[in-house]
């Protein structure tokens, strides 16, 4: 899979804000994807320590599920843990894991946020804008917001808001267990992101897409 240039990391956290609030205006909040025929998950492990990333990335046939490739990727930890910042952690290593990819996927579920986040730019937002991929935030636990009671059922939902903004959603993707939080990450409106989420989705609370890249990332 080809990546295009990427600018130089930022080595501070004002450097990073300020990318954060620049690209956030390239993020596309409307659907602008047709013909899903693969889709990606992404996660990220770490070795000796924390200090070597683990980027692991799968391609699954949709709407199949059936795993059609595979690729890890590692480098050295460089920017520290800080909540709000996960980008410039660990998308240098994912970028380098999906540049190995022989088959590029026509839609990404990152296992971050999205929107959801207190700039507006999640992981999910900046592997999608700097790829050109729609993209999708698939978080396992709230960043910021607020949200009504979900409901017991699959597939039921209710608004993230965070200072009257709708940035996500509060999804039950199996019935008794805990919600997840999914959020635009580009190219696609928040409905049809809750749509792909379920569709990836078989009788686990993970989208096969996160649980299997969580499985590569932690092995």
């Amino acid at each position: 899979m080809k990546i295009p240039p990427v600018p130089v990391w930022p080595r501070t956290v004002a450097q990073a804000r300020t990318i954060q609030e620049t690209l956030r205006g390239h993020v596309i909040t409307h659907d602008c994807l047709e013909g899903v025929q693969h889709v990606a998950g992404i996660d990220v492990g770490f070795e000796n320590g924390g200090n070597i990333m683990r980027a692991a990335v799968v391609v699954l046939d949709f709407p199949s599920l059936v795993l059609c490739e595979q690729a890890v990727a590692h480098r050295p930890t460089r920017f520290p843990y800080i909540p709000g910042y996960l980008s410039f952690r660990e998308t240098p290593v994912v970028l380098a894991a999906l540049k190995k990819l022989h088959v590029t996927p026509d839609l990404l579920l990152c296992d971050g946020q999205g929107l959801a986040h207190p700039r507006r730019f999640g992981i999910a937002c900046h592997l999608g804008v700097l790829t050109d991929i729609p993209s999708i935030g698939v978080a396992k636990s709230r960043l910021i917001g607020t949200h009504a009671q979900v409901p017991a059922p699959k597939g039921a939902w209710r608004p993230l808001r965070d200072d009257g903004e709708v940035i996500g959603a509060v999804l039950r993707t199996r019935v008794g267990v805990k919600p997840l939080f999914v959020s635009i990450g580009h190219r696609l409106s928040l409905e049809t992101a809750i749509d792909y989420v379920l569709r990836c989705t078989t009788r686990y609370r993970l989208p096969e897409t996160t649980r299997l890249a969580h499985r590569l990332a932690s092995n």
